[in-house]
């Protein structure tokens, strides 16, 4: 067993505590001590440091107090100011709530939607009788769906083709452009058409009532 453990011993390259044993031994043999660990060092006042209260009062030597800003006026809450309500605000609040709680329809002329042209040749309240409905409608063309040039071929066509059946009123839908990032952008072309190229046929056109399109369509007079 011995040669066999000498061997494996003989086998690490690096024994740095080989002779560790025989060295403790002889120091023993001649009377000499081993060196102890060293004492741990000093602390607290012993060691010449300072308390946290001794610190900061150091550090605070040179701060000097400035007086005005003991007291700080701090500003109030300012109020929102009352609002005094006419009887035509409050009649405005009504409609408005009644509106948008379903019970009153939208007066369409009120909005800046709200379309209306007359040819200057004409004169008293056909707008407003357009409006109204005291036109029967005759014919309908929807451009929806239909990009510029297209809806413009379809107006075209349709005006005439109403023109020759001698149509007095029709109605064009041409939509609101809510889902459109460039706005009514067909409607807008609409107006500038028939107020402009069709005009000498026209007598007037008006923003459709509600349940024939309001807002997003037109009733068109023909002469």
């Amino acid at each position: 067993m011995k040669p066999k453990k000498k061997q494996m011993q003989d086998s690490f390259s690096f024994q740095p505590f080989k002779d560790l044993k025989e060295l403790m031994e002889s120091r023993k043999a001649r009377g000499e001590s081993t060196p102890s660990s060293p004492p741990p060092p000093v602390q607290g006042k012993e060691a010449g440091e300072a308390s946290d209260d001794e610190l900061f009062r150091k550090a605070m030597q040179e701060v000097r107090e400035i007086k005005e800003f003991r007291k700080i006026p701090v500003p109030g809450r300012k109020r929102p100011p009352l609002l005094h309500c006419t009887s035509s605000d409050t009649e405005a609040i009504r409609t408005l709530d009644g509106i948008v709680r379903g019970r009153k329809p939208v007066h369409l002329p009120d909005t800046q939607e709200y379309v209306e042209w007359v040819n200057p040749d004409y004169h008293g309240d056909i707008a407003r009788r357009l409006h109204r409905g005291c036109f029967s409608v005759q014919d309908c063309l929807d451009l929806h769906g239909l990009i510029l040039e297209e809806a413009e071929a379809e107006v075209a066509g349709f005006l005439r083709s109403s023109l020759t059946r001698r149509l007095r009123c029709i109605k064009i839908i041409h939509g609101r452009g809510l889902r459109s990032p460039h706005g009514p952008v067909l409607k807008e072309a609409l107006i500038r058409w028939l107020s402009g190229h069709y005009r000498r046929s026209l007598i007037a056109f008006v923003t459709a009532r509600q349940c024939d399109g309001g807002l997003g369509a037109l009733y068109v007079l023909l002469q």
